[in-house]
């Protein structure tokens, strides 16, 4: 008998979908509204603060979880926005990006036979992340228009082997803000059943109508088992520098730093330094980023719904969820594919965000993190969908 290649773990889970559709954008040309990156300028005083750092030779390792300059900035800007006090010593890791931060968090605090609560749709990486720790997913459905969770659904969903719940707010791929009602029930449920929360809170500053962003280790009981992860990528327009951090009580940033040193020993020792210098923009920063993209927001929601696709209207982050079946296609991947080759604008078939791919089969998630001129040209691309709407209508 011939043993199998590769280990069990990995049969769990696919490539990503989200990278393989910026690989096909490519191919035929297309607008990349599928990968989540900027496709404009990142701010002109952060990326002089990388070449400074650079020429004052902030060029070998950093220390394992962190600069003291960037960690220190950290500590600072989460005092200021959230009230929270952080010591840049005992309970910041920075990592290579949020996406280290999720899987070194999930390898310290997680044994096998652990069960992990993530809602449905979620951002692809969490289900693999948890199947690699060793531990089993357990999925919550958030239900459209509003993306909201059953209670009752989610009371069931913990257990006595519940070890912690993945939650992501302002939410990718729907754009829900978790209100603080929802916070509350979520934190009722973790300290009842003595789980953790490891919250990857990445786009905590792109909300919009007047939505607000809470990180739940703010709420009573929930310092002690919260993990709160976000990082440089969204807010400041560097996706590539990849750096991210998590920040947690003391035991349990010891034992995240352990997985990190050995993951990836550290973060580009230059880029922390640079980011430093962003965490300390001032709050009208904040909001001219969330005016910017409230108004690609709306740009591009209102072409899609004008087109005939149904929209849900994201309350944050930089997404929108639609159904397509005014179009007569009824798969979600053969529909994604019709428009990077035929339309030549790239999206991301709804059904890789779900572990039961059924509840994604009629959607499509589209990026609006672009230039105005990138999202008006992609929609003068998907204007060419209303004759074959027109056709089905008179057929």
């Amino acid at each position: 008998m011939v043993k199998a290649r590769t280990a069990d773990r990995v049969t769990h889970f696919t490539e990503s979908v989200i990278r393989e559709m910026t690989r096909w954008a490519h191919q035929f040309g297309a607008i990349n509204l599928a990968q989540g990156f900027p496709d404009f300028p990142a701010p002109e005083a952060l990326k002089e603060a990388a070449a400074r750092a650079i020429r004052e030779d902030h060029n070998q390792y950093a220390i394992t979880w962190g600069s003291p300059r960037l960690r220190a900035a950290i500590a600072e800007k989460y005092r200021r926005f959230y009230g929270m006090e952080v010591d840049p010593e005992r309970h910041i890791t920075v990592c290579c990006g949020a996406t280290e931060c999720m899987i070194a968090t999930l390898l310290a605090l997680l044994n096998p036979g652990d069960e992990v609560i993530i809602f449905e749709p979620f951002y692809e990486n969490y289900g693999p992340d948890t199947w690699i720790s060793g531990a089993k997913p357990v999925y919550v459905p958030l239900h459209p228009p509003d993306w909201t969770f059953d209670p009752d659904a989610l009371r069931r969903a913990f257990s006595p082997r519940t070890r912690a719940i993945i939650l992501n707010t302002p939410h990718n791929p729907t754009g829900h803000v978790f209100s603080e009602e929802e916070l509350r029930f979520i934190a009722e449920l973790c300290q009842r059943y003595d789980a953790y929360a490891i919250t990857d809170e990445i786009y905590e500053h792109i909300l919009y109508d007047g939505h607000r962003h809470i990180p739940i280790a703010t709420l009573p009981g929930m310092w002690e088992r919260t993990v709160t992860i976000s990082g440089m990528s969204k807010s400041y327009a560097v996706t590539g520098w990849r750096i991210g951090w998590c920040i947690a009580p003391e035991d349990l940033t010891g034992a995240i730093r352990k997985v990190h040193d050995f993951l990836t020993v550290g973060a580009p020792a230059p880029l922390q330094e640079a980011s430093a210098v962003a965490l300390q923009f001032p709050p009208a920063y904040y909001e001219a980023l969330r005016a910017d993209y409230d108004r690609r927001r709306r740009l591009l929601v209102d072409a899609l719904e004008e087109l005939g696709f149904e929209v849900w209207r994201p309350q944050g982050a930089y997404y929108v969820m639609t159904d397509f079946r005014a179009f007569g296609f009824e798969d979600d991947t053969a529909f994604a594919m019709h428009l990077v080759r035929e339309i030549g604008v790239a999206v991301v078939p709804g059904s890789s965000f779900y572990a039961h791919p059924e509840r994604g089969r009629s959607q499509v998630r589209f990026a609006f993190c672009k230039r105005e001129e990138t999202l008006r040209e992609a929609v003068a691309r998907l204007s060419r969908l209303r004759a074959r709407r027109a056709a089905l209508g008179a057929a």
